[in-house]
């Protein structure tokens, strides 16, 4: 059983009201509704008995709150606990695509293992990223996809410009940069493509956004991690869209060229994700904010 539908519950029959129990959880009334429905559903059997001043708890209610409400408190205690010198170490939950997460977030944060927080990172697709936030997996999740509903909330956390890359050889044998401005999309038919998905995610971006067109072509080497795939594209393997912080430095090395610079670049937006109420706790906001406040940079 989700613990969260517990606390919910347990939550509105102490409160004695949807809407009591509603500023308490950070959620709204319909989202406390739907829970509570959820776990009727679950037991088969009826909660509370709507009125109009409130809920009065059926003889079911009044059992589960007896059995659950002390173990419950007590796992409230240990994960609401503020941070002080007495104080066990808390440990946040980070979860996002593992480039991203690994060279960006990770980094941000690391100073708060000095506060007494210790970090946990996990990678996954946007999907797998929200569902484990939901789920109670994670405490933030960095995503590229808004999450819907009222149980989630997200805030933009930063913009991520996208680049058009290759080695220089290939740069050279198309003729550069002028030229692929001129022909457009056909000037790279012969050149291979890597990506990180048989899909193409970014390539495919990339071209509805700046050639009006769809990619005509399935990658020539696919492998999960975009910097894996920078690698094959310093060795000459081929092209790639990539994030312009992650090939940055190639870029300024050289080991990499720009086959475009479009006046208006493809951009692709990561969300910060939490679920709802979670900032009431010290740690996931102070975690929070030191994101926010990193990705001004970003």
């Amino acid at each position: 059983m989700d613990l969260a539908l517990l606390r919910t519950f347990l939550t509105v029959y102490r409160a004695g009201s949807f809407t009591r129990a509603a500023p308490l959880l950070g959620l709204s009334q319909p989202a406390i509704t739907g829970q509570i429905r959820s776990l009727e559903r679950q037991l088969g059997r009826p909660l509370f008995i709507r009125g109009a001043r409130g809920v009065t708890p059926t003889t079911v209610a009044e059992e589960l709150a007896h059995k659950a409400a002390p173990h419950l408190d007590a796992l409230l205690a240990i994960t609401e606990a503020d941070l002080d010198a007495t104080s066990p170490t808390r440990t946040l939950h980070l979860t996002g695509p593992p480039e991203f997460t690994g060279l960006r977030a990770m980094p941000a944060l690391a100073p708060l293992a000095a506060q007494g927080v210790a970090l946990r990172a996990s990678f996954g697709s946007a999907e797998e990223c929200l569902t484990g936030l939901a789920a109670g997996h994670h405490d933030l999740a960095i995503t590229t996809a808004r999450p819907r509903g009222e149980e989630l909330a997200a805030t933009p956390l930063c913009d991520e410009e996208h680049v058009l890359v290759t080695a220089p050889r290939w740069a050279a044998r198309l003729g550069g940069p002028a030229v692929v401005h001129a022909k457009g999309a056909p000037a790279l038919d012969g050149v291979p493509v890597i990506g990180v998905h048989e899909t193409l995610p970014l390539l495919t971006h990339y071209w509805n956004t700046v050639f009006d067109s769809a990619p005509d072509r399935s990658g020539a080497i696919v492998v999960p991690d975009l910097r894996a795939v920078l690698e094959c594209v310093t060795t000459g393997a081929g092209l790639a869209v990539l994030p312009r912080y992650l090939c940055r430095a190639a870029l300024d090395s050289g080991e990499v060229v720009a086959l475009l610079d479009p006046p208006v670049p493809p951009l692709r937006t990561y969300f910060l994700a939490i679920r709802a109420g979670t900032l009431a706790l010290p740690h996931i906001a102070r975690a929070h904010e030191w994101l926010l406040r990193a990705a001004v940079h970003w």
